[in-house]
């Protein structure tokens, strides 16, 4: 059993990310941040994320990247180059092209989660500026071996427990 903490579109937040790294530090074995920090790949407030650049980001830090955790393939991106406010089918070609299980993207700031031909797509919605609801969320996904189960937080670390989810997907 692994845990992958997703959070994304944090647009110039440093204390925020610092305090949810430090909650769940002990608790996850990951954390994907999915673009908009507006941060510099460097700065302390990111240091143990695995980031990506969204519209809003500048340098330092890939447009997308694929990673394995516990056997789950992983792809991140922030949505933006694959037009994610209007529909996932461009995203969901990239996911079966790189062979992922799980999608982690950001850019629309929905807090959403669905299965798309096998693959999980999930969009951890915002801390900064949440669209769809008025929380401020990121996610925490448990990958167990035949399935998924799927935690919603808000900024304040309380478990929104109606939103959370369980996903069962074929691994590669």
């Amino acid at each position: 059993m692994s845990k992958v903490l997703v959070i994304s579109d944090s647009h110039g937040l440093t204390k925020e990310l610092e305090i949810v790294r430090e909650r769940h530090l002990n608790e996850v074995d990951s954390m994907i941040h999915c673009g908009d920090s507006e941060l510099m790949s460097d700065d302390k407030a990111m240091n143990g994320y695995l980031g990506v650049m969204g519209n809003c980001d500048f340098r330092g830090y890939p447009l997308e990247t694929t990673t394995e955790i516990a056997g789950w393939k992983f792809f991140v991106t922030h949505g933006h180059r694959y037009s994610v406010k209007t529909s996932l089918m461009n995203l969901s070609y990239k996911a079966a092209e790189v062979g992922a299980n799980i999608v982690c993207f950001g850019h629309s700031h929905l807090l959403g989660a669905e299965v798309i031909g096998g693959t999980l797509f999930l969009n951890p919605g915002s801390i900064c500026l949440p669209r769809g609801r008025n929380e401020k969320t990121y996610v925490i996904l448990e990958l167990l071996v035949d399935k998924i189960k799927m935690s919603v937080y808000d900024i304040s670390g309380r478990e929104l427990r109606d939103l959370a989810d369980e996903f069962i997907l074929p691994k590669n």
